[in-house]
């Protein structure tokens, strides 16, 4: 009898297949929730308003030594978020006033413009507050941090 032509074929099985993506959706699945990218947003988010806080915090200060040690109008005991806001701000910023407190003509000569918050903020309400105590040390903080953090800078 002549030889019959093999039906020996190379290749995978459905079930191989199946097998390998199964383990890739496994691994695939434990590396995004290693990585937590909700969290690594929110840690983005929270790296941006330290450098926000400090930035004001800067401009405040330059703003004290050119003008010989004073502060900037308006920057008082009474802890005040930074905006254009009319009313309003208390509720942005637990425990600050009602009403916003505008640097952004004051402190024109040091910042472009006042920072935002990147979870929200807008000119009128930025949801970052500033107060000064009695020996004049100037607190920024961030009102709106994320992930239990406190943000805030004080000189």
């Amino acid at each position: 009898m002549p030889n019959a032509p093999s039906s020996n074929k190379s290749g995978f099985t459905l079930i191989e297949l199946l097998l390998v993506i199964a383990i890739i959706a496994i691994l695939a699945s434990i590396v995004i929730v290693a990585l937590n990218p909700v969290q690594r947003f929110a840690d983005a988010r929270n790296s941006r308003r330290w450098n926000d806080v400090n930035s004001v915090l800067t401009a405040v200060h330059e703003y004290i030594i050119d003008n010989n040690g004073s502060l900037p109008t308006g920057v008082t005991s009474t802890e005040k978020q930074l905006g254009t806001c009319g009313s309003g701000g208390g509720s942005q910023c637990t425990g600050a006033a009602a009403a916003c407190l505008d640097l952004s003509v004051t402190l024109a000569k040091y910042l472009k413009s006042i920072p935002v918050d990147p979870g929200g903020g807008s000119a009128s309400t930025t949801y970052y507050s500033v107060v000064s105590d009695s020996n004049s040390i100037v607190t920024v903080k961030a009102c709106n941090a994320e992930n239990s953090a406190t943000i805030q800078v004080s000189r």
